[in-house]
């Protein structure tokens, strides 16, 4: 799944609930692309399988992407091939929580 730009930087406006810092920097999105004029598919990860925030994850990337009038259906597919690892922060994400 491609990475588009324009729709990243909306994901920008989401924000981890434990960490306080856009779910972008985490490295929580694996893609992001328009599939029509009308719908979204995002690839996504957490940071632990069964992540009890998921939900108000997935409802914030919907309610984001939606602020666009046009869009009407957001996919969110789930997976964690790769699995995600610190690593994938950005350096600013890191230096937030400690990890630099």
């Amino acid at each position: 799944m491609k990475k588009d730009k324009d729709l990243i930087k909306k994901l920008d406006a989401v924000i981890d609930p434990e960490l306080n810092i856009p779910i972008t920097e985490m490295g929580l999105i694996y893609g992001a692309e328009k599939i029509s004029d009308t719908d979204i598919n995002v690839l996504m990860t957490l940071t632990t399988i069964g992540c009890p925030l998921y939900e108000v994850i997935h409802d914030d990337i919907v309610r984001v992407l939606k602020e666009d009038k046009n869009i009407k259906e957001v996919k969110i597919e789930l997976t964690f091939d790769p699995p995600w690892s610190p690593e994938m922060m950005t350096d600013g994400a890191k230096m937030d929580i400690g990890f630099l």
